[in-house]
């Protein structure tokens, strides 16, 4: 029986109220179009400039690992106005254009089925998105990128990827965190969140506006939701600290600072915003609104950067068997000239996708470097996880590294580093600067208490030329198993963040 979905166009006019009552409805209209099929459903969309498209669902492709059974890649074939194409859902990917249309996929049934929870509020198999072929995805203008660093700066958790930067990929776990909305991974209170949109703060620590019970505000300590003109919920958890200003009733500016990047609450214990959107979905329930793509607009727009590498998701896999690294979602608006890949084995490839087996267990960081057709290059880094099938668990440690300040470094400017090192508490994280300064080392804890204040080791470096720089921190268990991460840093060659 076909799924009975319905377009969303989300909630209509907006006069925000600070009283109990019914929600405040919109007053900016979202450019996107959402409709939830079923295999061999077809549907006529309405797109936001009154242009209408017909799009149908052909065939349903969804790959599960050999670990844990969790969905790594879930493809589409989509029939749009009498033209195929292949979508990937979500997964760091961004809208494709075909037939007149924008279109992506943000969820497909088989990462409902096996997760810890429902966050889409999909009923169907198949999740689309659309918006007319030269609509941006988002509306210029109510909408920036709502951490002050650089893109990628180390690592995230985005958009149907299950989590795992704090060593939570257990084989012996079945029920997979799929991260539905968006992880920034940061240097703990020495980042500044911004909002992301204007909007009515709804909830600010353990205070909430009465009249949004029935909603998906759930006040926390370290979390602030801002409802926005489009009738969107956003929430910014894991902060260190909320600005005072920021209370229950208030109103925010697009950009606005809201407080200080953290580890606090649910986070697994490493350094990150979690941001996410939630509205009505065609099912009438509430379902997160995948943001991946509107912060990959508002970052364009903000910086201008002429080349992004992306070598993401992470991957893990049983000690022996193959993984693809996959550098086809980089871009660069020259076009790309030349992917090249290091290996933490000191090896070296070419090429968008690389096959590469792993023998043995470890945590990897493998470089990719991507040229584009003026010459300008961009790092980006793939994390492989390697388990052994006669001791899966505990996991080979993993390791999170972040820096800051992450843009407008000049020569001679000390950065500071932060350094956790989850899945055991031998040994010592050892620092390769990518200058050829004396290495050194720090000492973290082992992850024992995940909001433990002093967590985090912190060093502290400075660079004496300008240039990019690949720093390269590693730390071994009681099984001699590595856990290697990088981060890259530009010196007198950054972006300038702009000022709120």
């Amino acid at each position: 029986m076909l799924c009975r979905s319905v377009l969303a166009v989300l909630l209509g006019t907006l006069s925000f109220t600070l009283f109990a009552g019914e929600l405040p409805k919109s007053e900016i209209e979202p450019l996107v179009r959402v409709a939830d099929l079923d295999l061999g459903e077809s549907r006529e969309v309405e797109l936001c400039d009154g242009s209408k498209a017909t799009v149908r669902v052909l065939k349903l492709e969804e790959v599960s690992d050999s670990v844990r059974d969790a969905v790594r890649k879930a493809r589409v074939q989509v029939d749009v106005n009498g033209k195929s194409v292949w979508l990937t859902s979500a997964n760091y990917e961004l809208p494709k254009t075909v037939a007149g249309v924008r279109i992506d996929c943000p969820v497909t049934r088989g990462y409902r089925e096996n997760s810890n929870k429902d966050a889409w509020g999909l009923k169907c198999d198949v999740r689309l998105r659309l918006w007319p072929a030269d609509s941006p995805l988002i509306r210029p203008g109510t909408f920036v990128y709502p951490v002050k660093q650089r893109w990628f700066a180390t690592d995230t958790q985005m958009a149907n990827e299950p989590c795992y930067v704090n060593a939570c990929e257990k084989p012996s776990v079945r029920k997979i965190y799929y991260h539905y909305g968006l992880d920034f991974g940061g240097c703990e209170g020495l980042v500044e969140v911004v909002a992301a949109t204007d909007g009515l703060v709804v909830s600010s620590g353990k205070e909430r506006l009465p009249g949004y019970e029935d909603t998906p505000v759930r006040p926390r300590y370290d979390v602030i939701y801002v409802l926005d003109g489009r009738g969107w919920f956003y929430r910014y958890s894991h902060l260190l600290e909320i600005d005072k200003h920021i209370r229950p009733g208030t109103k925010v500016t697009a950009g606005q600072r809201l407080g200080l990047l953290g580890k606090e609450g649910g986070s697994g214990g490493w350094t990150h915003l979690h941001f996410d959107v939630f509205c009505r979905m065609p099912s009438g329930k509430w379902g997160c609104q995948e943001a991946y793509g509107f912060a990959w607009e508002a970052y364009q727009r903000q910086h201008r950067p002429k080349l992004i590498a992306v070598a993401r998701p992470h991957h893990v896999v049983w000690a022996g068997e193959t993984v693809t690294l996959d550098a086809t979602r980089s871009w660069a608006s020259e076009g790309i000239d030349r992917y090249q890949w290091t290996f933490t084995d000191g090896s070296k490839a070419k090429g968008p996708t690389i096959r590469r087996a792993y023998p043995d267990p470890g945590y990897f960081s493998e470089i990719l470097k991507v040229t584009d057709a003026s010459g300008q290059i961009d790092y980006d880094f793939a994390v492989v996880h390697v388990l052994d099938r006669k001791r899966p668990e505990p996991l080979p440690p993993t390791i999170h590294v972040a820096y800051a300040p992450t843009t407008g470094i000049e020569p001679g400017d000390h950065v500071t580093f932060k350094v956790r090192t989850f899945g055991t508490t031998e040994g010592e994280e050892t620092w390769d600067f990518g200058d050829d300064s004396p290495t050194t080392t720090s000492k973290s804890d082992g992850n024992v208490q995940s909001l433990a204040k002093d967590g985090y080791a912190a060093v502290r470096h400075r660079y004496r030329k300008p240039g990019h720089y690949l720093v390269r921190v590693e730390r071994r268990d009681r099984h001699d198993r590595r856990a290697i991460s990088h981060v890259r840093i530009s010196v007198g060659r950054s972006l300038k963040m702009p000022e709120k």
